[in-house]
């Protein structure tokens, strides 16, 4: 039997460099909901984006998480105390006039649903939208860890998705980390043809060789042109922007073949601006295409890969920290990269 206490230690988010060990109550649960007893929280990029946290601080943050439900609400029948799950944070209404189109993370539910509080404490309460629809059981041999990808990697399912990458269509990633790595291996395991990253970071580079990238250079270069020579004379299919660097942007907009696709996964800082050569891409039939969150399919498939063993995500985790040591991984994520891809926080270890 669990025992669930009444209060818990959180991981606060005031900025990157000032994320503190907090005492607040174990939420209370009602009728639909859950308890979800925390195993695994990843700290995703998005989380160490200060212009984006700061305006929300304080905050505990965290929505990639894996763990063990511990109490069932009311009127809950689908689930368990005992079972090992996965829960999305960002739910879809599915009655709206965009999730109706198709649409599902332009859906204003989805970008108002959360947990309470975030992934890094001990303890979340999920609200019953995500109950009903966002909790995906893990099977057996896929670990805490490997669940707490489920999220990250049904972001990238959605936009390679939204991309219409197809077999055979080469593909530049452009910004090696989490997001790009998890773009790699999932275009290698949808049978990409030639498949270029570009990063500062030799690190990153190295990690880019390893799980699929069949060419890496430094982004400094001069990417359009590396770009050609690697993929046999002629730019990307599909060209991948995975970090908010403007001019990786820009690289983009010169490393796309015609008929081809800018998915711009990352975003910019506030206010930032893209020059667009309207005339060359109108007569080149490109598509210039952002992506944002995953609807409950992306997550489905997203688990389904990792059970199949498609993407190996475990091998991309390079730290694994207790609770108390968030403070520490937020200092890991938000710089340069040289030791560091995938950190993982374990409230209850």
């Amino acid at each position: 039997m669990n025992r669930i206490p009444k209060t818990q230690r959180v991981a606060v988010y005031y900025r990157n460099s000032d994320v503190r060990i907090e005492e607040r109550p174990v939420p209370s649960i009602g009728p639909g909901e859950l308890l979800l007893k925390i195993r695994a929280s990843g700290i995703c990029g998005s989380d160490v984006l200060e212009w984006y946290r700061t305006q929300k601080a304080p905050i505990v943050l965290g929505h990639e998480v894996a763990g063990e439900i511990v109490q069932v609400g009311p009127g809950v029948t689908k689930y368990e105390v005992g079972q090992r799950v996965a829960v999305s944070h960002h739910v879809p209404c599915n009655t709206c006039h965009w999730c109706l189109a198709g649409y599902h993370t332009a859906c204003e539910t989805l970008h108002t649903t959360n947990f309470d509080p975030g992934g890094f404490a001990r303890f979340v309460r999920v609200p019953a939208l995500q109950a009903d629809r966002g909790v995906f059981p893990l099977p057996d041999g896929v670990s805490f860890e490997e669940g707490s990808f489920i999220e990250p990697l049904a972001c990238v399912v959605r936009g390679q998705r939204s991309a219409g990458l197809r077999p055979g269509q080469s593909v530049a990633v452009f910004g090696a980390g989490i997001s790009g790595i998890l773009h790699i291996a999932l275009a290698k395991a949808l049978g990409a043809g030639r498949i270029v990253a570009t990063d500062i970071s030799g690190y990153r580079l190295d990690l880019a060789r390893r799980f699929g990238a069949d060419t890496a250079f430094d982004a400094r270069q001069d990417v359009p042109a590396l770009v050609r020579r690697a993929n046999g004379g002629r730019p990307a299919d599909l060209v991948v922007v995975c970090t908010g660097a403007l001019a990786a942007f820009e690289q983009a907009l010169d490393s796309v073949d015609r008929g081809g696709t800018v998915l711009c996964f990352a975003t910019t800082d506030p206010g930032a601006k893209l020059a667009v050569p309207l005339n060359e891409f109108w007569r080149s039939d490109v598509t210039l295409k952002p992506s944002y969150g995953n609807a409950p399919y992306d997550a489905a498939v997203a688990l389904d890969l990792i059970a199949a063993r498609r993407i190996p995500v475990a091998d991309m985790i390079t730290h694994r920290l207790p609770l108390d040591q968030t403070p520490e991984g937020f200092r890991l994520m938000s710089s340069p990269a040289d030791n560091h891809l995938k950190v993982i926080i374990l409230p209850n270890d």
